[in-house]
């Protein structure tokens, strides 16, 4: 079983370093595989163990701990984020004719379907004020009342653009619970669920602990060192939307956990589940052929074989869960702007097809290898 599926996964060496990938079915792990090199340079082989930066993966865990408030009534999806976070009642939105006063409100639940018109300008002057005047810091609730400042790229609710969104929820699930986003997160999530190699705000010693991180540039694949990229603003910024560490072992734990109703209400996860997308939202959601948007996760479509709901990492990270048919899927990896970015959704698909089977399943996958005489040089 899952022959399919291992070499799938082996055909990723032709273009990237090392991967590590695991398939639990009904609780119990069926599946487990790694490969290639943790440290290229150095030839160091995977072994199950490694720390990665999760990048946009880490916008499940923010989501789950702000849904976790919300179960407690602590505030409505569709309360105004300016009830809460003040300095988000007077926006501007850019137009055709030029900048303007917002008509729309930003809502609570835009932050989590990525409809609130932000953008992912991290390079943005907003940004760049937050860390000038922190001395570098950018606390997590402080720097959004800098981007506050920053225009919006549409009205609140009318489309959907990957963003900012889920850094915003992090601050708000502060200004909720009364505690560090990273504290809140150790506390709620990490230490329940026990997740002892996963944090929101690595220790500057701990640094060597992190997997090699690499990235895909003009052909060649270079060490680009252990640290977080673009998204962490300062030293003091914990970034929901892609700040988070862990291994596959942590990962995993945390993915059962939503799963199966320990850390989330079993409906909540349905409502996470379930697509949000308005016919104008839709228009502009990049993976509207094959999925809906939820609460800050991809989700099947109506009628549609594919029945995940999940997301994926910039440096390769990506899960899956499959409800109905009790399967979580982790794949890891460390290579920023990898070649193979778009072909991690076959792992959900040759895992299902391994797993059980289905037809369905087996006609959507590839009938040739995707890479062939990779050009990459390693």
């Amino acid at each position: 079983m899952f022959e399919n599926l291992k070499n799938f996964c082996d055909s990723f060496l032709e273009v990237i370093p090392g991967f590590d990938i695991v398939v639990y079915h009904d609780g119990k792990c069926v599946f487990r595989h790694y490969n290639g090199y943790s440290d290229l340079e150095n030839k160091i082989p995977m072994n199950g163990k490694e720390r990665y930066n999760l990048y946009s993966c880490t916008k499940f865990i923010t989501c789950v701990a702000a849904l976790q408030l919300w179960e407690k009534g602590m505030f409505s999806l569709d309360d105004k984020l300016s009830d809460y976070m003040p300095e988000f009642r007077e926006m501007t939105v850019k137009t055709e004719s030029g900048i303007r006063k917002a008509e729309n409100p930003i809502l609570i639940k835009h932050l989590f379907e990525m409809t609130a018109g932000f953008s992912y300008n991290c390079g943005c002057e907003e940004i760049q004020q937050a860390f000038a005047e922190t001395d570098g810091k950018c606390p997590t609730r402080e720097t959004m009342k800098y981007l506050a400042h920053r225009r919006l790229s549409f009205e609140p609710g009318t489309q959907w653009q990957y963003s900012l969104c889920h850094d915003v929820l992090a601050a708000l699930v502060e200004v909720l619970s009364g505690e560090k986003f990273e504290n809140y997160v150790k506390k709620n999530i990490f230490d329940r669920v026990g997740m002892p190699h996963s944090t929101m705000m690595l220790p500057e010693d701990e640094l060597d602990t992190i997997c090699a991180q690499y990235k895909c540039r003009d052909g060649k694949i270079e060490n680009v060192g252990k640290k977080i990229k673009t998204y962490k603003f300062g030293s003091e910024y914990a970034s929901g939307g892609a700040g988070a560490i862990s291994t596959v072992d942590d990962y995993i734990k945390f993915m059962e956990a939503v799963r199966t109703g320990m850390l989330l209400k079993p409906e909540t996860v349905r409502l996470m589940a379930t697509d949000r997308l308005s016919p104008s939202q839709r228009e502009t959601y990049t993976q509207r052929s094959t999925h809906g948007y939820g609460l800050g996760a991809r989700v099947p479509k109506a009628g549609d074989v594919r029945q995940d709901f999940g997301w994926g990492g910039a440096a390769g990270a990506y899960w899956a869960i499959d409800l109905e048919r009790k399967v979580s899927i982790y794949h890891a990896q460390h290579l920023l702007a990898s070649p193979n970015q778009t072909m991690r959704h076959y792992v959900y698909l040759y895992a299902i097809s391994d797993l059980f089977g289905e037809e369905e399943f087996t006609a959507l996958l590839p009938k040739e290898n995707l890479f062939g005489q990779s050009n990459l040089t390693f």
